[in-house]
Formats: C-alpha cells, sequence, structure tokens
C-alpha cells in the first residue's frame, strides 16, 4: 500500500497541470495535452517503479520504498539478488500482464458481476501467502522469489 501512495502521489504531480490548464484557461487542447503526456510518464513510471527499485545494488536490493519501509525485501532461495530482468519479468511480466490477461478472462467470464471479475486473479494472487507453506504469492512462485525479513 505504500508504494501505491507513491505512486497516487506522483501521478497526481504529472496530471494535475493538465487538468489545471484545460478548467482554468481558455486552451483546452493544451490542456489535453498535458493531461495526456501526464498519462503517459505516469503509466511508464508505474510500470517501472517496482522492477527499478527491487534490481538496485546494494543493501537495499529487492526492496521498493514500501518494502523497505516495512523490513522486507525478495530474493532468490540461495540468496542471489534480483537483477533487472528478473525484476521485469516478475513485476512487468508475471503481475502486470499474465495477471492482467488474467483478470481480463475472469472478466468476460463474471461479466455479471460488473466489472469486478478483473480483480479476481489479484486478489488471489495477493492472498495466496495464507494458505501457501512458504507464504508465497503465485507471482513468487512463478519466478522462484521469496518475500523475506531484510
Amino acid at each position: 500500500m505504500i508504494d501505491v501512495l507513491i505512486l497516487a502521489l506522483v501521478s497526481a504531480v504529472l496530471i494535475a497541470p493538465g487538468v489545471v490548464v484545460t478548467f482554468v484557461t481558455d486552451i483546452p487542447g493544451l490542456g489535453i495535452a498535458l493531461w495526456l503526456l501526464g498519462a503517459l510518464v505516469v503509466t511508464i513510471v508505474a510500470l517501472l517503479y517496482a522492477s527499478y527499485f527491487m534490481q538496485r545494488d546494494g543493501a537495499r536490493n529487492g526492496q521498493t520504498p514500501g518494502k523497505q519501509a516495512l523490513g522486507i525485501r525478495v530474493a532468490f532461495p540461495d540468496g542471489r539478488r534480483v537483477d533487472w530482468g528478473q525484476a521485469l519479468l516478475r513485476e512487468l511480466v508475471i503481475k502486470g500482464l499474465l495477471l492482467g490477461v488474467a483478470g481480463a478472462i475472469a472478466s468476460v467470464v463474471t461479466f455479471f458481476l460488473f466489472g469486478l471479475g478483473f480483480a479476481i486473479p489479484y486478489i488471489l494472487d495477493y492472498l495466496w501467502p495464507l494458505w501457501d507453506e512458504e507464504n508465497r504469492a503465485v507471482h513468487d512462485m512463478i519466478v522462484n522469489t521469496r518475500v523475506i525479513k531484510s
């Protein structure tokens, strides 16, 4: 949740100028252009946020700011640190793309839930540690990582 709050704050700062210009000036096209530019930058930041922080060298490797605040980090069972490719695989491909596609399928299958089906794979992924012996989420199982105390 800490990382989500950080990303929400960054999003607000990057998108606000476009919103303000749209509603305060007589140049709506400029406001929309600023809003779209802000939205593009927010999308890029959101996609790379966790991967960037997780692959850092040094004592903070495997930690986003949220994980750092909670005193946890992501590591492999043999103690190897997360590198850039592994961080992108875990965060972008598995958590983003794979769960997103699964969510889209769940939305179609459960259309009567008014779009809430999209959240089902994410909810299962984040609740999975409650009944897994090693307290791992599905995305950790796929890439063979563990969230450990740092």
